[in-house]
């Protein structure tokens, strides 16, 4: 037999395989515009920082594309960032017991404190770091934004960790996988999918924020960096309605691209990691994922980082976790007993001293700065704000949840019609606030309206978003086998919501309210304060309270809204939202 001819034709396969197609010189473009637009990035960042003062936000709608580029640029630092932090932060809090009675409190408190209250007390210390520099500015910036980001995917990823089902849990243990090995195979794929939808929520959430990222007002510092947010506000200033329109435009342009090239590319990739032994026959697509898996050479240059991630997740490492992870609502195993018991509770009790120790202090210290500016009826008063946006976040939590709820589940069943809601939704979770300042301060002015009535809907944009989306994840990964045997036992109308899908998305709904929740109240800080021009309209609230205290850098009533705040978001958690969220980990689980 002739063995050269064989040889021959697998050699000239694989290097036809090498060779660039068509399709790699569709790819090749995006590729080097990709690198263009972060060369320039970096290039911006390196500048003097002398050059914020000389060049002035301008109008002209010529500059957009470049601010649209330096916005984008950062909301994507931010985003890896907050990726990072997600992984490690939601895998030590839903892993280790000890770790999660300090790390779950902590992540309660860091997604009420607003971003404003990390404007004021971060900006001075990034410039610090690169005093000479852009950068300092845009690391703040960049912080501000991810501060508007990583807690809403980090809820998500902790809320996914500690709801692996047991069937999963078991063979992975069948298969004796290290704590590494389980993290990368089991429990970041399971995680996926919500995790993606709520990457796209936290970017439009970015938005939200980039003005008070990117325009910068703490006292009398004032730092402006050039980009959509700052564009905006300037035209906010102007009262120019013209540049507003050009800022819409400009957003919605972005929000597509990032869309089809990024987000829409995450969903059709997450889709094989869906809990199920059926095909739903109707998954998700994108041309660019398509795109790069028609291509030779770009195939192939990607074929090494795969190989290079896929052998990481193998390594048998073990890492030092408290306890085995999940899940953590389990049947009651034996009481320990002898010496291990007993010194698992002495170590409990050293770390509870430690915790509330610390605890103790760190209210104690910030008790003794807020007294140097704050007298005790300052302290009553700005309470009986706190209970007033809580009377407004908690309405409208309800009425999201009524609204969306059912939506979500309509679209995240069916991926065909997520696809064409997917940039409509990114588009108006995106939408900042600010951009509806005309309408309302010009109406509210106009017929004398109550503002602490209609400046409320503002709210509703850092609210609804959250739940929707999170909705649509869980729809989404509800497993196709329990929808085909709820269609074969005739399941339907009330019965299905009941015992079929609202079982299966209330961990993910729980998720969507809580990060509502802080999302509420960040906005509260835009919505109970607006501004159009020099008309200023403002609501009672604690919001308006963080807003104007801010402006002003009136550092310790700023300190006292900010904990305030903390304290109202923190005891509404662990009042209503922590017993479902342990209801649904304990009964409400796809296992």
């Amino acid at each position: 037999m002739d063995f050269s001819f064989n040889l021959n034709r697998t050699a000239n396969v694989s290097a036809w395989r090498v060779l660039p197609n068509r399709w790699d010189f569709v790819a090749f473009p995006l590729i080097i515009c990709l690198i263009a637009m972060a060369a320039v990035g970096f290039h911006e960042t390196m500048a003097p920082i002398s050059t914020l003062k000389t060049q002035a936000i301008s109008l002209d709608p010529t500059n957009l594309p470049e601010y649209a580029l330096r916005t984008t640029l950062r909301m994507l630092a931010a985003m890896v960032a907050s990726l990072i932090f997600t992984l490690v932060y939601g895998t030590l809090a839903a892993k280790s017991r000890r770790a999660a009675q300090v790390l779950v409190p902590i992540l309660d408190i860091l997604q009420s404190v607003p971003v404003l209250g990390y404007i004021s007390f971060t900006v001075t210390f990034f410039l610090a770091l690169f005093p000479s520099r852009v950068l300092g500015a845009e690391l703040a910036a960049i912080f501000a934004i991810f501060t508007s980001q990583a807690w809403n995917m980090t809820f998500s990823f902790y809320q996914s960790l500690r709801t692996v089902p047991r069937d999963l849990d078991e063979v992975s243990k069948g298969f004796h996988l290290t704590n590494w090995q389980r993290f990368w195979k089991l429990e970041v794929p399971f995680s996926m999918p919500g995790l993606i939808w709520n990457m796209m929520m936290s970017m439009s959430g970015g938005w939200f924020f980039v003005v008070a990222s990117e325009a910068i007002t703490v006292g009398n510092n004032t730092i402006t960096l050039p980009g959509i947010g700052a564009y905006l506000a300037q035209a906010i200033t102007e009262k120019n309605l013209h540049a507003v329109g050009w800022v819409i435009l400009a957003m919605i342009v972005v929000i597509l691209a990032y869309d089809q090239l990024l987000f829409r590319p995450l969903v059709a990739w997450a889709d094989k990691f869906r809990m199920e032994n059926t095909s739903s026959g109707d998954a998700p697509e994108s041309w660019l994922l398509d795109l790069v898996r028609r291509t030779h050479l770009i195939h192939q240059l990607l074929v090494p980082l795969g190989w290079f991630f896929a052998k990481a997740a193998r390594v048998p490492f073990r890492l030092p976790f408290a306890m085995p992870s999940f899940p953590v609502v389990q049947r009651a195993a034996p009481a320990k007993a002898g010496r291990g018991g007993l010194r698992a509770k002495l170590g409990d009790a050293i770390w509870a001293v430690f915790v509330i120790a610390l605890t103790l202090y760190v209210v104690w210290r910030v008790v003794a700065y807020v007294r140097t500016g704050v007298t005790l009826d300052e302290v009553g008063h700005v309470l009986v704000l706190g209970l007033i946006t809580l009377l407004r976040v908690t309405l409208l939590i309800a009425i999201a949840s009524v609204i969306w709820v059912p939506l979500g589940v309509l679209i995240g069943l069916r991926p065909a019609l997520a696809e064409k809601i997917q940039p409509l939704a990114q588009f108006l979770a995106a939408f900042p606030a600010n951009l509806l300042f005309p309408v309302f301060v010009i109406v509210i002015v106009r017929f004398h309206l109550n503002p602490d009535i209609w400046l409320s809907p503002l709210i509703v944009l850092g609210t609804q978003w959250y739940i929707l989306f999170n909705v649509i994840a869980g729809a989404s990964a509800y497993p196709n086998d329990y929808r085909e045997a709820a269609k074969n036992f005739h399941i339907r109308g009330s019965q299905w919501w009941r015992q079929a899908i609202l079982p299966g998305i209330f961990p993910y709904y729980i998720t969507g309210a809580i990060t509502a929740s802080g999302g509420a109240w960040n906005a509260s800080i835009v919505a109970e304060f607006v501004q159009w021009g020099d008309t200023k309209v403002a609501a009672h609230g604690l919001g308006a309270y963080i807003a104007q205290t801010t402006a002003a850098g009136d550092y310790p009533k700023i300190i006292l809204g900010i904990a305030v705040m903390s304290l109202f978001v923190t005891l509404f958690n662990r009042v209503l939202w922590r017993p479902l969220y342990t209801y649904a980990e304990s009964r409400l689980r796809l296992d």
